[in-house]
């Protein structure tokens, strides 16, 4: 009887050809979606007309704006008035340190935060406003001059006391902007910061109930629990975590996580730390792979000498 198995394995390969052509571009087409990015422009977002004086951006800041009613910035002694827990028990996320707020942020962004949160976060299908459902953050409707100054005051003061763009490092700008939603255990980091290395188990036992009730108020606040995301790069592509910081609904209309606001240069250092949790030996295996590649190269040559040589005199 002839052998059958090539012509059944040309017919198996041609069948599963056929089914990837027919599969694969519906499902990137349709099941995963090509978001292009917009740069982190904010391009729906009014530009600022005024120019900040920073010095009375810090008087409001601390004064008349009310931030620091919420917002620690601890660089200029002002502390948090509630520990992480608390404060997400109260607002639902804790908010953020302003300290950084001015490099990590785009000014567009946060002038459209500072009179309209929910506008600026993108969660108006969830905080409308018409039906009494209003944003955690209070809006800032002028301490009675020009407002559209004041809030250039207030971001020319965030600018000048955050450190240089190059000064911030890919660790600061994952925690800032994404650290109080999402953990990464592999970096032993939580919603309430860095987990500590404890001497007794009570200790221990104590900060991760503190992580839990942070959770829980942070999961009735979300609808579901943010994910762990020590290993997300591995399953996402950097242009499709770009594209969702950038603009969440463009991926997934109706999600509850906000419009973050950060820049292009900060978006990168934040996939960049992910990259970093994703793949803690991508710098030495890369350097391997170049070490290996020189050998590679130093030993065909020697082989290709080594053959002449051997070669030489039956030719």
């Amino acid at each position: 009887m002839k052998n059958k198995e090539p012509l059944i394995l040309v017919i198996v390969i041609a069948f599963a050809l056929l089914t990837y052509w027919l599969v694969e571009p519906f499902a990137h087409s349709q099941m995963h979606k090509h978001v292009e990015g917009k740069n982190f422009a904010y391009a729906d977002l009014p530009a600022l007309t005024k120019v900040g004086n920073a010095a009375n951006g810090k008087e409001l800041t601390m004064g008349a704006a009310g931030c620091t009613g919420c917002h620690s910035i601890i660089k200029e002694g002002a502390p948090a008035g509630m520990d992480p827990v608390t404060a997400a028990q109260s607002y639902g996320v804790n908010p953020p340190d302003l300290g950084e707020a001015g490099v990590l942020y785009d000014a567009k962004f946060l002038a459209e935060l500072i009179k309209n949160p929910a506008h600026a976060l993108k969660v108006e299908h969830k905080f409308d406003a018409a039906k009494g459902q209003m944003h955690p953050m209070v809006a800032f409707y002028g301490a009675g001059g020009d407002i559209d100054q004041e809030v250039a005051d207030m971001v020319a003061y965030l600018q000048s006391i955050a450190v240089k763009k190059d000064e911030l490092t890919p660790k600061m700008a994952y925690e800032n902007a994404c650290g109080r939603c999402h953990e990464m255990r592999y970096e032993k980091w939580t919603q309430i910061g860095t987990k500590p290395s404890f001497k007794f188990e009570k200790d221990l036992l104590a900060f991760d109930i503190q992580v839990l009730e942070y959770q829980n108020a942070l999961t009735a606040y979300m609808g579901k629990l943010p994910p762990d995301l020590s290993m997300y790069i591995r399953s996402r592509s950097e242009h499709f975590l770009s594209t969702f910081i950038e603009n969440p609904q463009a991926h997934l209309a109706g999600t509850a996580m906000p419009r973050v606001g950060i820049t292009a240069d900060t978006a990168h250092k934040v996939i960049e730390h992910m990259a970093n949790s994703g793949d803690t030996k991508r710098d030495e295996r890369a350097s391997i792979g170049t070490n290996v590649m020189w050998y590679i190269l130093v030993f065909a040559i020697f082989a290709f000498l080594w053959k002449r040589s051997v070669w030489r005199d039956l030719h």
